[in-house]
């Protein structure tokens, strides 16, 4: 398992490396953006930082013909000073540099101007993983009851009417769900229609929850309850569990002590990959509500005229991490919740 661990780590890295490399090309192949901000003083202190970190080059006078939105970045102290955009090869050196030697991601240029993009970031985390840990942590039971009833209740009317709600509602994305929610929750029976302000009182951000959580969850409990019920049904199909009636043990005995036992060696690892498609499904139900969380920010930051290349690439960052690391954990964990993987893998 140690030395499985340690290969899963590196490839997650340099798995990583490549989706960030390639998104840095692809982020900077964007159009070029114009002014950072209207402080000039911010400007100004924002392109003396891009010079430090290597990513533009201080020119006394521009070169004639050349346009600013071509080739320059807007002059910062109306003097005859302009800042000439290195080649990207040679940006992406000094980006990967400037976060080895210096943990320095860049500064944001649109979303708060010329502040650290990772800060900007990790403030915003907490509001991000508090909603989908929320949603998760409601689903998963939910999800697992009914999917135990209905594979219990195999071919009966019980059976039909959950798997026709689950056909329904895994259908419906969550960001058509939470307007269907705002409109019947938020406009009819008063819960907040957007995500309340910093200021607002401890019981309405507490409200501000219930619209979000549950457009989440939704899909996230379809999804449980299709999935135990088809390993519930195979389980309860099976011979070992035809042989464990026969040696006496009655119908609840076996399905508790075998079938519930057998069938969720696949469905606890599949909360965690459950976790990750709720948390990047969030990223147009966070702007739809104004959830101010990375989600909401890396769509800012991407349709903005000027896209804040920083804090897109901390952003992609962070959703990167997040998936691997969790895959990491998936894998893993099939060893500690099956002894069969790793007896196998000795044996082999």
């Amino acid at each position: 398992m140690l030395k499985y661990s340690i290969k899963r780590i590196i490839l997650a890295l340099v798995t990583a490396f490549i989706i960030l490399t390639l998104t840095f090309f692809l982020v900077k192949s964007l159009p070029p953006r114009g002014v950072v901000s209207p402080d000039v003083n911010v400007r100004y202190a924002f392109y003396v930082d891009q010079m430090e970190l290597g990513y533009v080059v201080d020119m006394p006078n521009p070169v004639e013909g050349w346009t600013l939105l071509e080739h320059f970045h807007f002059d910062v102290d109306h003097s005859d000073h302009y800042f000439y955009t290195k080649p990207i090869l040679e940006q992406y050196g000094a980006w990967l540099g400037n976060i080895v030697t210096k943990w320095d991601w860049g500064r944001s240029t649109v979303i708060e101007p010329n502040s650290s993009a990772i800060n900007i970031i990790f403030s915003r985390l907490p509001v991000s993983f508090s909603v989908n840990i929320i949603s998760v942590v409601i689903s998963v039971p939910l999800g697992i009851l009914f999917g135990i009833i209905a594979g219990l209740k195999k071919n009966t009317w019980l059976d039909h009417f959950i798997s026709t709600l689950v056909m329904i509602f895994i259908s419906i994305p969550s960001f058509v769900i939470i307007i269907f929610l705002v409109y019947l929750l938020g406009i009819k029976a008063g819960l907040p229609t957007i995500w309340p302000t910093n200021d607002a009182a401890a019981g309405t951000k507490a409200l501000g929850y219930i619209i979000p959580v549950l457009s989440l969850s939704f899909g996230s409990v379809c999804g449980y309850t299709r999935f135990v019920r088809a390993e519930l049904c195979e389980v309860m199909s099976s011979e070992y569990l035809l042989l464990a009636r026969t040696k006496g043990l009655t119908k609840n005995q076996a399905i508790t002590r075998h079938a519930l036992r057998n069938a969720f060696v696949p469905i606890l690892p599949s909360i965690l990959a459950e976790f990750i498609g709720v948390f990047s499904g969030s990223m147009i139900l966070e702007s739809i509500y104004d959830i101010p969380g990375i989600g909401n920010i890396y769509i800012r930051a991407l349709n903005q005229s000027n896209p804040d290349y920083n804090v897109l690439m901390v952003d992609m960052a962070v959703f990167t991490t997040v998936g691997l690391l969790a895959g990491i954990i998936l894998d893993l964990s099939y060893g500690f919740i099956d002894p069969r993987i790793r007896m196998g893998e000795k044996n082999s």
